[in-house]
Formats: C-alpha cells, sequence, structure tokens
C-alpha cells in the first residue's frame, strides 16, 4: 500500500470529511477524494459509506484506521525522540492524571515549570480512565497506583491516605464528631464508590457508610469531593480542617510512568525532575508547619 495514500486516508477517517482533511492537508477536496478512491481500488474494497453529512467508516475502514492510528502515534513517539536529541526542553508534552490530582495539585503548580521551560506546552490529560502509554495515548502519567504494564518506567513520587475533612464553617454550626460512631449524625460528601478511584478510597467510603449516614453528598469525582480528599490537599486549602484523625485509608502509592522507548527525553526528565521538586518541597513544608 502507498504511504501518502494512508496518509492522506487516516486524515479523511479521522476527521470524516474530505473538505476538512483537505485543509489540514493542504489539498483540495477532489484531489483527496482521488487519492482514497485509488486506496479502496488497490484494495478491493469500500472504506467509507458516503451520505450528504458526511463519511462513515466501514468495517474495513476500520479496520484499516486503527492500524494507521497505530502507525502514526509510532511516528509521533519517533519524531518525539528525534526532537529530543536537541539540548533544549521544548515542544508538547501530553501528561495524563487523575481529575482531582491534576485540577486542585499539579495545575496550580505548572507555571513554575513554564518559568523553567518558556518553550514547553503542557496537554494535561485530566480523567480517571487509565491512558494507554505504550500505544501513545500519553507520553507521561500519574496515578495513584503502581503500573501493571512491564514496558513502563515507573518511580513512586509518594504515598498518601485517603483522610476525613471538614470546613471550619461547618465545624462551628455542627461541632466535631468526637468518634467514628458520631459520623452518622454529620452530612458526609464523598466519591460514589461505583465510580473509578482507588481500591483505598472506595474502601475507607464503604466503612463510613456502615454507620447509618443520613445524610450524604455523592460526587462522580475527587474534584468535588474535598471533605473525603487525600492529604496532600490540605496544604492547599487552609479553610479545611481534619476531623478523626484515627480514621484513614491504607497508604496509596502515587507514581509516574513513561514509556521505555522515552527515557532519554529531554520534556520527560524536566516535567519528572519538576514533580520531583515540588513534592519535596511540599514536605519540608509541611515539616516546617509541624515543628512550630
Amino acid at each position: 500500500m502507498d504511504w501518502d495514500k494512508l496518509r492522506i486516508f487516516h486524515a479523511v477517517a479521522d476527521a470524516g470529511s474530505l473538505t476538512h482533511a483537505g485543509d489540514v492537508l493542504h489539498l483540495s477536496q477532489s484531489a483527496v477524494s482521488r487519492q482514497v478512491r485509488a486506496l479502496e481500488e488497490s484494495l478491493n474494497a469500500t472504506l467509507f459509506h458516503r451520505h450528504a453529512r458526511g463519511l462513515i467508516l466501514t468495517e474495513q475502514g476500520e479496520l484499516l484506521f486503527d492500524a494507521t492510528r497505530a502507525m502514526a502515534k509510532r511516528l509521533d513517539a519517533a519524531a518525539a525522540r528525534i526532537r529530543d536529541s536537541e539540548e533544549e526542553v521544548f515542544g508538547q508534552l501530553r501528561v495524563t492524571t487523575t481529575i482531582g490530582l491534576g485540577t486542585l495539585w499539579l495545575a496550580p503548580r505548572l507555571p513554575k515549570l513554564y518559568e523553567q521551560y518558556p518553550d514547553l506546552n503542557i496537554e494535561l490529560m485530566l480523567e480517571e480512565r487509565v491512558l494507554d502509554l505504550p500505544m501513545r495515548e500519553a507520553d507521561v502519567a500519574i496515578r495513584m497506583k503502581e503500573p501493571s504494564q512491564a514496558d513502563l518506567i515507573r518511580k513512586k513520587l509518594m504515598a498518601v491516605r485517603m483522610q476525613l475533612f471538614a470546613s471550619k464553617e461547618y465545624l462551628e454550626l455542627n461541632g466535631h464528631p468526637a468518634a467514628i460512631e458520631d459520623i452518622g449524625e454529620h452530612r458526609l460528601v464523598c466519591q460514589n464508590t461505583n465510580s473509578p478511584q482507588v481500591g483505598a478510597s472506595s474502601n475507607l467510603v464503604g466503612h463510613l457508610m456502615t454507620y447509618d449516614v443520613k445524610s450524604t453528598l455523592m460526587v462522580n469525582n475527587y474534584f468535588g469531593v474535598l471533605q473525603a480528599v487525600a492529604n496532600y490537599l490540605s496544604q492547599d486549602f487552609p479553610n479545611l480542617v481534619r476531623v478523626l484523625p484515627d480514621v484513614q485509608s491504607v497508604e496509596v502509592p502515587v507514581y509516574l510512568a513513561y514509556p521505555e522507548e522515552l527515557r532519554h527525553s529531554k520534556r520527560i526528565s524536566a516535567f519528572r525532575d519538576f514533580v520531583q521538586e515540588e513534592i519535596i518541597a511540599y514536605r519540608k513544608q509541611m515539616k516546617d508547619q509541624s515543628v512550630s
């Protein structure tokens, strides 16, 4: 198969339109259409269903698009390695992590990274789904569990525990729970146990619910759950007060991971060092506060 025709097919399949693909490729719609038609003839297969609103892949088209998508990701990886042979840190770095960690902890700290590397472009991909790093869905991940894939480089950044917090205003109105048994008389805000989350959080919430909590608010991610948030966030939200300090989850490891093929990436190294420095600074701040 002709590489150029495959490139054009991939652009059309990705855009769902001959016109949009032509804009991306800087080709006329007729030129794109001719190339796709020639590819279909060489394969003796129909790759698209054509209708007034655009193009839809046929079953054969889906098979070919899966192949060209994998090729594109491998080419992106090769291009990244070539760019990383330079001394300067620049270009795009796709970082994936959970919604809570990315929004509440990582994003506010990224301006410091941009001060060091103004030509670095971060694409922050926040979702609970674990993206496939070897397939280049992202370049680097920060996750609250050890990655299971063998072809990844991983580094344990820290360990956190899920704990209970309340706002100062809430405690002034409702009082402090003195024991775990008192939790049933308070309003509990937590992540829904059916939502994607680390097992330690789910287990803690399940345990709390055994005390017949009468008033609850279930949220589908950590972003809206500051009362049941991990301890690394309490430093950033001084209005939160920890309650029932004996109640907490088991330790949850936090790992940074990236594909083996990006081992020598200067963008990855810059981001890894930045995250580690931020964690060290946080630990020092926490230690200084405990002493004072």
